[in-house]
């Protein structure tokens, strides 16, 4: 039985110190959070950059066609 207790206590202070340093390391992470304003200013930035502007005419009627087919 007293080895399992050494064991389990090892294991215990092993848990503990990991858990400080992990603190230390990473301090407070909840802090770092963006705003409502920077996320939809990064989401314009992602959507600007993946969606390019239809130049073809022929392309750009399809699309707004399918897009007016899809909505009904």
């Amino acid at each position: 039985m007293l080895p399992f207790i050494v064991i389990l206590s090892v294991a215990a202070v092993i848990a503990i110190v990991a858990f400080v340093i992990y603190r230390i390391m990473h301090p407070k992470l909840k802090e770092n959070k963006p705003t409502e304003e920077q996320k939809e200013q990064f989401l314009q930035e992602e959507l600007d950059r993946v969606l390019k502007p239809i130049e073809d005419e022929e392309t750009a009627k399809k699309v707004s066609e399918y897009k007016d087919d899809d909505e009904d």
